[in-house]
C-alpha cells in the first residue's frame, strides 16, 4: 500500500483563561485526511523559534487554513491598525517564511482564505485591510445574522481564468462560492497570477507563475463545502496528487 503523504498545516492561536492554544480546524483536517487522502500534522506558531527547513524536508505538502484573525498591516504596510482588529502575530511569524521557503522548495503549497493572502503578503503583496470600504466593492464578510450552515453556502459568483490550475482541474468558467473575509488582495504579490477573481473585481484565486509546483490560493473555503460541492472535492483531490507525486 502506497504511503500518504504528510501535509504540514500551519496552527492559529487563540488564549482562553490566559492559556494560548494552537489550533486547526476541523473541517480542514477532515478535507486533507478523506478527501486529499493525506496524513495532516499540526504545525504549531512558534515564528522564528521553528527550524522551518527541518519542518519542510519531512512533510510533502504545506496547507495554510483560514481564520477568525487578519494578518496583521505591518507585513505588508504601514497602516496603523484599528483597536478592533484581531490579529494573530505569532501565525504571521510562522506562516510566511514557511511560506517563502516551501515554494523555493518546490513543495505544494494549498492556502485558503487567510492562507491566500498570507500566500500574496509573503511574496511581497499587499492587501486591503478594509475590502468593504473600498469604491466598488461589495462587502465579502460573512452574515452573522444567518446560521453558520447558511453562513458557509455560496454567495457569490467567480470567473475562473482559462489558462491558469483551477480551470484545469475542473473545467469551468464560472463557479459560485461562498465569502467569509473582510481582507482582500490589493497589490499581487511577486510572480503570482490570477486564478479566478469576483463580480466586483476583487481577486478570489492566484497560483505560481510558470511554475512546475502545484501553488494555490482561493480566498473561499472548499473545506467547508464538501458535502455539496463537487468543486470543493477536486481540488483537494488535485492537491492530494500533487503531493503524492512530490
Amino acid at each position: 500500500m502506497q504511503n500518504r503523504p504528510t501535509i504540514g498545516i500551519v496552527a492559529g492561536t487563540m488564549e482562553t483563561n490566559s492559556i494560548l492554544w494552537h489550533t486547526v480546524g476541523e473541517s480542514n483536517l477532515f478535507a486533507l485526511n478523506e478527501i486529499s487522502k493525506c496524513n495532516p500534522i499540526i504545525i504549531p506558531a512558534l515564528g522564528e523559534k521553528l527550524n522551518f527547513m527541518d519542518i519542510l524536508i519531512n512533510i510533502d505538502g504545506l496547507f495554510l487554513t483560514g481564520g477568525a484573525t487578519n494578518i496583521h498591516p505591518f507585513n505588508y504596510s504601514s497602516n496603523i491598525p484599528r483597536d478592533r482588529d484581531i490579529y494573530d502575530e505569532k501565525r504571521d511569524r510562522t506562516s510566511i517564511p514557511l511560506i517563502k521557503l516551501a515554494i523555493k522548495m518546490g513543495l505544494p503549497v494549498f492556502a485558503v482564505c487567510r492562507g491566500f493572502q498570507e500566500v500574496n503578503v509573503a511574496l511581497g503583496g499587499s492587501l486591503h485591510s478594509y475590502l468593504h470600504e473600498v469604491p466598488g466593492k461589495f462587502d465579502h464578510r460573512r452574515d452573522r445574522t444567518k446560521t453558520i450552515e447558511c453562513q458557509t453556502l455560496p454567495s457569490h459568483n467567480v470567473t475562473i481564468n482559462e489558462n491558469g490550475l483551477i480551470y484545469k482541474i475542473i473545467k469551468r468558467k464560472v463557479i459560485k462560492v461562498n465569502s467569509l473575509h473582510g481582507q482582500g488582495i490589493n497589490r499581487l504579490g511577486k510572480n503570482l497570477q490570477i486564478e479566478a477573481f469576483a463580480e466586483d473585481t476583487t481577486i478570489e484565486a492566484i497560483s505560481l507563475k510558470n511554475s512546475n509546483s502545484w501553488i494555490l490560493g482561493v480566498q473561499w473555503h472548499p473545506e467547508l463545502s464538501l458535502d455539496h460541492d463537487c468543486i470543493s472535492k477536486k481540488l483537494f483531490e488535485s492537491y492530494g496528487n500533487a503531493c503524492r507525486k512530490k
